[in-house]
């Protein structure tokens, strides 16, 4: 089978990963976690996962229903390195909902005209409007991590961004906008190694880029913008919630239960949400390179 961009994930396990990243990823069993900081020892099972993810479901659905008798507006931002599970989890908010009120939005690369716009300004148009729910796979923050590491912004614009990111974000909440942040984070034998599955699954390769690729030998310039976005942008009034996502099944639990505890709608069941587990689900403190 004719592997995307000629093998190179395989080739960067084989021969530029770090020693231990490598073996992490020969050594681990399937349940393994790879993060050695990880929290819990193992992947959370798959009956209780299906029995906590179906009774959040229900009430993802009851919170949509109040969403739009009321006219609130959200919009969720999910960001993270490469593999780190966004389009997973967003899938998970969106399974059951109504995709006339709850949309994903995944912008490709500015246009040329973009390019001479104010920045956040392709982005407003898909805000939501009352009754809609809006879920961002990336976002303005393209230009906090990846456009700096890769260079497609200059150090004045990636400046620029940041001056202006707080009060961007504070008048959409202050305008009625219900603002989330998630930032996704996993170690770095887990990428790869999520990575070097999506490069043998025929059916996974198109989430594979020549972007994805590069950023493999950039782990830690991306660390170092990801610390840093993360340090500037953290605000009371837009705050970020790191999960970490060495579980897949844990970080998307997580991540819906927070959304779901920000709201009283009608006939929430408290019980059925279940606690948020801070140990991988809170503020910038708990990142972990």
């Amino acid at each position: 089978m004719d592997l995307p961009f000629d093998g190179a994930i395989s080739a960067y396990f084989k021969t530029d990963a770090p020693e231990s990243v490598r073996t992490a990823i020969k050594t681990a069993d399937k349940k393994d976690i790879l993060a050695t900081h990880y929290p819990h020892a193992s992947r959370l099972g798959r009956k209780k996962y299906d029995r906590e993810m179906a009774a959040l479901q229900i009430e993802l659905v009851k919170l949509q229903s109040w969403v739009r008798e009321t006219g609130t507006r959200i919009a969720i931002v999910f960001e993270g390195r490469d593999a780190t599970g966004k389009g997973g989890t967003i899938g998970r908010f969106l399974m059951n909902l109504n995709p006339r009120a709850a949309k994903v939005v995944a912008l490709s690369k500015p246009t040329e005209d973009e390019q001479t716009q104010w920045y956040f300004q392709r982005y407003i148009t898909h805000l939501p409007a009352a009754g809609d729910m809006v879920l961002f796979d990336r976002s303005w923050y393209n230009r906090g991590v990846v456009e700096p590491v890769f260079g497609f912004c200059t150090p004045t614009q990636n400046t620029q961004f940041f001056t202006q990111v707080q009060p961007f974000e504070q008048m959409l909440v202050e305008d009625g906008v219900h603002l989330f942040k998630f930032w996704l984070n996993v170690g770095r034998a887990e990428q790869l190694n999520r990575m070097l599955q999506r490069e043998s699954d025929p059916l996974k390769q198109w989430k594979l880029s020549g972007i994805d690729v590069k950023g493999l030998h950039l782990w830690d310039e991306y660390s170092a913008a990801i610390q840093d976005t993360l340090t500037r942008s953290h605000t009371a009034h837009a705050p970020w919630t790191v999960v970490r996502s060495d579980d897949k099944r844990r970080a998307r639990l997580n991540a819906i239960r927070t959304v779901l505890h920000r709201f009283d709608y009608t006939r929430k069941d408290v019980a059925a949400i279940g606690e948020i587990d801070t140990s991988i689900c809170g503020g910038p403190e708990i990142w972990d390179v």
